[in-house]
């Protein structure tokens, strides 16, 4: 018998029939023997729905007012969900974040959860009894309802999982697994059946949607065992094929393995939301970096990749790139606050720009993974604008209109298209 975690997000929760597909998958987890825990999201467009409302009442609402108004989307689900478990004939309890008690700071639309009491759900595992439990919510030390931010739920069914101590968190979406790149941008992208914390941490922060970032840092930090599985394999009557009972997603784990250390490349990942800044004509002297980006930090807004091209003349150019909706908010902080301060000859913007990463541990042990990327950029005429490494990343700046291109090219190259995954680096 093991303690399972499952988290199902709006997609999953969309509707009465899903929320009942929902209780028949819980079901046959609880009848093969298994401590079952479900973490649930809002009814898919709900928070959506209020957060309008909200909108409707003010431009910038009154931050706690907000929270106890979005957290009850969950609240809703998560009564469903039980009341469908129960018509099954097992017994379920739903619970609130308060109920539960998730205890997190006070920092409205966006808190960090702090402690779990887990009295009340080991209660009712004992008891023989489904828990479920309101994803994306919170309480802080005033008794006031916080929420954890767009993708909460997943760091909520992960605390859970460190809480308790169980064997396994599955994360439910809308698909089978973690994939080596966006299957709609090339049809030869395979599922992974494992990944680690590190790699997926990686592909989350360059732009897979799969996960929120924080609940991959939670798992990888307390380790607990990740897998993500889709929430759609079964069959109009809730009734499971055997390739689908045998499918398991792919695991998310901290052991890298001796099979993890022959993928030289795990995944490729990109990114839209970029745009280019470049400040022209500035003097080289120390101090110029953060003359041009203390007051773009000031005004909160985050620094991607950064490159300062090589002095003549004792002038230099500098160039960064931020979040695509950050532009305009940019080019005003460097217009208003920096450019006569600093002396730069000119500021040039560019918004059709992609993020085009490789990802994988295996960069760790094997060299030529950076010049085999170049090359192959550069046969297919693809031109580099900035480039960004880590242990385990490259990362390269590239015109939009490239990125489809730039991602299959690099995906055959790498051998992530054949099933030996042999690619074209020398002695490999």
């Amino acid at each position: 018998m093991a303690l399972i975690v499952q988290k199902y997000g709006g997609t999953s929760m969309g509707s009465i029939d899903r929320i009942k597909n929902v209780a028949k998958r819980v079901k046959r987890w609880h009848d093969n023997g298994h401590q079952v825990v479900v973490v649930v999201s809002a009814m898919s467009g709900e928070t959506n729905r209020l957060i309008d409302l909200a909108r409707q009442i003010s431009s910038q609402p009154d931050a706690r007012e907000y929270d106890q108004m979005v957290s009850t989307g969950e609240q809703v689900s998560i009564s469903l969900l039980a009341m469908a478990i129960k018509e099954l004939g097992i017994g379920a309890r739903s619970f609130t974040g308060r109920q539960v008690a998730i205890k997190t700071d006070s920092a409205h639309n966006k808190a960090r959860i702090e402690s779990i009491d887990d009295k009340n759900i080991r209660a009712q595992l004992d008891a023989g009894n489904v828990v479920i439990v309101a994803g994306f919510q919170g309480i802080d030390e005033e008794g006031n309802a916080t929420t954890l931010g767009r993708g909460g739920s997943d760091t909520t069914g992960v605390a859970i999982a460190a809480a308790l101590g169980a064997d396994e968190c599955q994360i439910y979406t809308d698909v089978d697994g973690v994939y080596t790149t966006d299957p709609r941008v090339t049809s030869k992208a395979k599922k992974l059946e494992k990944i680690t914390f590190e790699e997926m941490l990686e592909m989350a922060s360059l732009g897979s949607k799969i996960l929120q970032i924080r609940s991959v840092e939670f798992a990888g930090k307390y380790g607990v065992p990740l897998r993500v599985l889709s929430s759609f394999d079964e069959n109009n009557d809730g009734s499971f094929d055997q390739e689908f009972q045998d499918n398991v997603g792919t695991l998310i784990t901290i052991d890298e393995g001796d099979n993890m250390e022959q993928a030289i490349i795990s995944g490729i990942a990109f990114n839209r939301d970029e745009a280019k800044i470049v400040v022209r004509g500035v003097p080289d002297h120390p101090g110029i970096a953060s003359a041009i980006l203390s007051p773009i930090g000031r005004a909160n807004i985050e620094i991607d990749m950064i490159v300062q091209n090589l002095s003549t003349n004792g002038m230099t150019d500098f160039t960064f790139t931020v979040n695509r909706t950050d532009m305009e908010k940019t080019m005003k902080v460097l217009e208003n606050e920096v450019k006569d301060e600093i002396g730069a000859k000119e500021i040039l913007s560019n918004d059709e720009v992609v993020k085009v990463s490789l990802v994988g541990v295996g960069m760790r042990s094997h060299a030529g993974v950076a010049s085999l990327m170049f090359q192959t950029l550069a046969e297919n005429n693809i031109n580099i604008q900035m480039i960004s490494t880590s242990e385990i990343k490259v990362s390269v700046l590239i015109q939009e209109q490239y990125l489809e291109k730039a991602v299959r090219s690099l995906h055959t190259a790498f051998g992530l298209d054949r099933a030996d995954g042999e690619s074209k680096i020398a002695g490999l």
